[in-house]
């Protein structure tokens, strides 16, 4: 296993190299700095309770092998292993960062981990029953990435089997204004703690998804609070070192996720969602 942390087995042709790399040492640093500092520990745990429902509510039980194509979730909280260990066989992760990839190994042994970029799995095809990619390709600068990424998932999945995908949403108007802002300044500030790439419309990440070889059959968006606000406060609670305040913080953050059943809720959801099978 220690082999699978320290080396990146690609496929890549040389061109693409210097972008992985580069990639892989931007996430390298905040890996390094988010595992050292620990922070947004009460975010997570609300973050990992919506994903979690989401995971419960699209996935089937199964005998085969599962894949999630980032471990920020499972190296800084209890992340979705547990959930997606109840319903596959066996648990694999891959991140870009080696010290996130360590620290999701650390918290949980049983996870099949390697570093390794989702745009050349180091797997071989149809190997998953299950792929679940959650904010993982919206970190990208370009598009191509995100199609790219969306082939080599679709080249790892068995067939008829799922993939539960999500991207920032762009008609959320929090997202759409922080398209428009200078990153550089919003990550001085904090409001934007890494680096965050190009999205998907929810209609353009459909037809994507099925372009890949995909049928989609449901989409949602989820994680309605007003993040950025919620964010501070979960830290601000952190800082105070008032971790019975926690609870009843947390708990006043579920009812937004009402807002999910309205009609509205591509307008208030922070992440567009979708569940899509493969094509017979």
């Amino acid at each position: 296993m220690s082999d699978d942390l320290d080396s990146r087995q690609s496929r890549s042709e040389p061109t693409a190299a210097s972008t992985a790399e580069e990639d892989a040492a931007i996430w390298e640093a905040v890996g390094r700095s988010w595992v050292a500092s620990g922070r947004q520990r009460i975010w997570r745990r609300h973050s990992d309770h919506i994903t979690g429902d989401l995971l419960c509510r699209w996935l089937r039980p199964g005998s085969g092998a599962s894949l999630k194509t980032d471990l920020f979730d499972e190296a800084l909280s209890d992340g979705l292993y547990e959930i997606m260990s109840a319903y596959s066989h066996t648990v694999h992760g891959i991140d870009l960062s080696v010290a996130t990839a360590r620290a999701a190994r650390t918290r949980h042994p049983g996870m099949a981990v390697r570093v390794a970029d989702i745009r050349d799995l180091p797997y071989p095809d149809e190997t998953f029953e299950t792929v679940i990619s959650l904010s993982t390709l919206d970190h990208f600068d370009s598009t191509r990435d995100i199609e790219r990424s969306l082939g080599e998932i679709r080249r790892v999945t068995a067939p008829r089997g799922r993939l539960v995908l999500s991207l920032d949403n762009p008609l959320n108007p929090k997202i759409a204004l922080r398209a428009r802002l200078n990153e550089r300044l919003m990550r001085k500030t904090g409001l934007v703690p890494y680096h965050c790439g190009v999205t998907l419309r929810p209609a353009a990440m459909r037809e994507a998804v099925e372009r890949a070889g995909y049928r989609v059959l449901e989409r949602t968006a989820i994680v309605h609070c007003p993040r950025v606000s919620a964010v501070w406060l979960g830290g601000l609670i952190e800082r105070a070192s008032l971790p019975g305040l926690a609870p009843a913080f947390l708990a006043a953050l579920h009812p937004f996720e009402l807002l999910e059943r309205l009609p509205t809720r591509y307008l208030t959801g922070h992440f567009s969602a979708l569940l899509a099978e493969v094509r017979d």
